[in-house]
C-alpha cells in the first residue's frame, strides 16, 4: 500500500468547476430536506426551462420536517442536471463521450490501494450509530417525492458488493431507504438482466451465508460515480473501467468493517451487512420509470460503520418522472449504443440517428430512428426490428422518421404518423415482450408486446406550410426590435420543401413576395383549359 496523487478530480473539485462555469447555484436559505429540497430542484425540469438552463443546486442550510438542523451540505443535480454538467464530469464533449466509454471498457486501468484515505477522516462505529441524531439519522438525506415517499432515501449511490466465488467486486446504483440510525433497506433489481449485486446476493444465499458485506458510497469522484448507472457486462469491475475513463488508476482503500475496497476520495461510505435470510417492506418511492413504486419486500442492511471526509458533501439524484438527472445520464450513454448497433453490428444503411424519448416515458419505452430519405423499405424495417430487440427493457414502441422530424418534439412525431404512415402497411405488432423496468414487474409473469411504425415519407410531399426560413428570420429581427416577449422557437418554425415542388413555383413565390403577383396572373391566364374538372392537378411546363 502507498500514498499516491490523483489523476482525476474529486467531487469538491467538480463542484468548483461547475461554479466557475455558472452551472452551480448555492442556496443559503433554510431548506426543508423532506418537503422542499427535491420539489425546488424539480421545477427546473417541469417549469418550461430549456435543458441548457438547468443547474446543480448546493444546499448549505438544511433542516428536516421537525426543524432539526444539519451541518453537512447536499448537492442535487451535480452529475447530470443537463448535458453540459455530464460533459464536465466526463471530461469530454457530449459527442465524444461514447468513444471515451468504448476506450475505457477496452483499456481498463486497475485501481491502486492507498494507506491513507480522505473517506476515513471521520469514523463512526458502535454506540455512535445508535439513537436519534446518530448514525444514518445524522445525515441530511432528502425525501425524493414528497407526498408519496415513505422515507428519506439514498439515490446517488455506488453500492459495492463482491462475488463470493470470483472475488470480483460490483458497483451499482440502487436506492436505499433509511429505517433506523443503524438500518436501511436496499432495493436491487431482480429482473432478468438486473443488478449484479443481486447476483452476489443469490450466491451468498446458495452458500448458506447469513450476511452479504456491502458498502454504500456517496459522493465518489465523477468518473467513479458514473459507473453506478452504466450497464457493464457482469464480472467487469467498474473501478477498472473508471480508471480507463480517468486515464489513471482510481485510489481505493479497504473499508473499516467489511472486506471491500472503496474509493479513497469518497465523501461518505456506509458499511454494513445485508441480511440474506430476512426481507423487509420498503417504499413507496417515486421511481425513474415515472410511477411510484409501491411497497415491496427488499434487503435489510445492518450498518457497521459510517466513514466520511472532514467536510463532506452528500449528493442526491433528481430522478422520478423524466426528464431528470438519471434520464440525462442514461440518454447520453444509450443513444450512441443503439446507433452503433444498427449501423455497425447490423450494417443497416441509411440510419442517421437514434433517439430515446425522454419526457414521461423515461427512455425505456419509445425509440425514434431517423432514416435518410430514399432508404429502401427493407432497411427501414431491419432498423425497426434491430432497435426493438437490442435492449430488453427499451423500445416497446419504435418509430422510423426522416431527418426533418424533430424526435424531441412529440407534435412532429404525431405529424409524421398522421401524414406519412398507412397503418395497414406501415405498422407491425410483435408478441412476447417482457414488462421490463416499470410499474409492472416481470415477476408477475405478464407479457407485453412491441409496436413498430414506419412514419417515413414514401415519396415526395408538398412543402411545409410556413414562411421560408429567410422570411421568418427577417420577421424575428423586427420582433426583437419591437421588444416583444423572448422567443423560444419550436421545430418546425419555418417552411421547407419535401420533394413535391417545382422551380416554377419557387419563381412565382419570389415574384409574389416582390409585389409582382400580377405577372403570375398573366402567366396562369395563358394556361387556361376547357373541359377539365375543378381540382384537376396541374404541373407547369419545364420551360414555363
Amino acid at each position: 500500500m502507498k500514498n499516491t496523487t490523483r489523476g482525476y478530480p474529486d467531487l469538491h473539485e467538480h463542484l468548483e468547476t461547475l461554479k466557475a462555469q455558472g452551472l452551480l447555484l448555492t442556496i443559503d436559505e433554510p431548506i426543508d430536506k423532506d418537503a422542499e429540497m427535491h420539489a425546488l430542484v424539480r421545477w427546473q425540469f417541469v417549469g418550461g426551462m430549456e435543458e441548457k438552463d438547468r443547474k446543480a443546486f448546493l444546499f448549505t442550510n438544511i433542516r428536516d420536517g421537525r426543524g432539526r438542523q444539519y451541518d453537512i451540505p447536499v448537492v442535487v443535480g451535480a452529475i447530470a442536471a443537463n448535458r453540459a454538467i455530464y460533459s464536465i464530469g466526463m471530461g469530454a464533449p457530449v459527442d465524444e463521450i461514447q468513444a471515451k466509454w468504448d476506450r475505457a471498457i477496452a483499456h481498463p486501468i486497475k485501481p491502486v490501494v492507498v494507506d491513507k484515505a480522505a473517506c476515513h477522516d471521520v469514523v463512526h462505529e458502535g454506540a455512535a450509530l445508535q439513537g436519534e441524531g446518530n448514525g444514518l439519522d445524522r445525515l441530511p438525506i432528502p425525501i425524493s417525492t414528497p407526498g408519496f415517499d415513505s422515507a428519506p432515501t439514498l439515490t446517488a449511490t455506488n453500492v459495492i458488493t463482491r462475488d463470493p466465488e470470483t472475488g470480483i467486486q460490483n458497483m451499482g446504483t440502487y436506492r436505499a431507504a433509511l429505517k433506523a440510525p443503524d438500518r436501511l433497506v436496499v432495493r436491487m433489481a431482480t429482473r432478468v438482466g438486473g443488478a449484479g449485486g443481486y447476483q452476489h446476493y443469490l450466491k451468498h444465499q446458495k452458500r448458506g451465508d447469513k450476511w452479504m458485506p456491502c458498502a454504500i458510497v456517496l459522493g465518489c469522484p465523477p468518473y467513479v460515480a458514473f459507473m453506478g448507472p452504466q450497464k457493464l457486462p457482469l464480472g467487469v469491475d467498474e473501478l477498472d473501467v473508471a480508471g480507463g475513463l480517468a486515464g489513471a488508476p482510481i485510489n481505493i482503500v479497504k473499508a473499516k468493517t467489511v472486506d471491500l475496497m472503496v474509493p479513497a476520495e469518497a465523501e461518505i461510505v456506509i458499511e454494513g451487512l445485508i441480511d440474506t435470510e430476512y426481507v423487509e417492506p420498503e417504499a413507496p418511492f417515486g421511481e425513474s420509470h415515472g410511477h411510484v413504486a409501491l411497497e415491496e419486500f427488499n434487503m435489510p442492511m445492518k450498518i457497521t460503520a459510517i466513514t466520511h471526509r472532514a467536510k463532506p458533501v452528500i449528493p442526491s439524484y433528481i430522478s422520478q418522472v423524466a426528464p431528470s438527472e438519471s434520464s440525462v445520464i442514461k440518454r447520453v450513454a444509450y443513444e450512441p449504443l443503439f446507433l452503433a448497433h444498427l449501423r455497425d453490428a447490423l450494417g443497416i444503411r441509411g440510419v442517421k440517428r437514434v433517439q430515446l424519448h425522454e419526457p414521461l416515458t423515461g427512455l425505456l419505452r419509445v425509440t425514434i430512428i431517423t432514416i435518410e430519405k430514399g432508404t429502401p423499405r427493407t432497411e427501414i424495417w431491419r432498423a425497426l426490428y434491430g432497435a426493438a430487440y437490442f435492449k430488453g427493457d427499451c423500445s416497446k414502441i419504435c418509430i422510423a422518421v426522416n431527418d426533418d422530424i424533430d424526435a424531441d418534439n412529440a407534435d412532429t412525431l404525431l405529424w409524421a404518423m398522421a401524414y406519412r404512415m398507412n397503418p395497414v402497411e406501415d405498422v407491425q405488432v410483435l408478441a412476447h415482450r417482457g414488462q421490463g423496468h416499470g410499474p409492472k414487474r416481470e415477476s408477475d409473469h405478464e407479457e407485453d408486446s412491441t409496436l413498430l411504425m414506419d412514419a417515413t415519407m414514401k415519396g415526395g410531399m408538398p412543402p411545409l406550410a410556413l414562411p421560408k426560413k429567410e422570411y421568418m428570420e427577417r420577421a424575428r429581427v423586427i420582433w426583437e426590435k419591437l421588444g416583444l416577449p423572448a422567443l423560444r422557437p419550436q421545430s418546425p418554425w419555418f417552411g421547407y420543401t419535401l420533394g413535391d415542388w417545382m422551380p416554377q413555383w419557387d419563381a412565382a413565390a419570389k415574384r409574389a413576395v416582390e409585389g409582382n403577383y400580377l405577372e403570375n396572373g398573366r402567366i396562369s391566364e395563358k394556361q387556361q383549359q376547357k373541359g377539365l374538372k375543378p381540382e384537376t392537378k396541374f404541373r407547369p411546363d419545364t420551360d414555363g
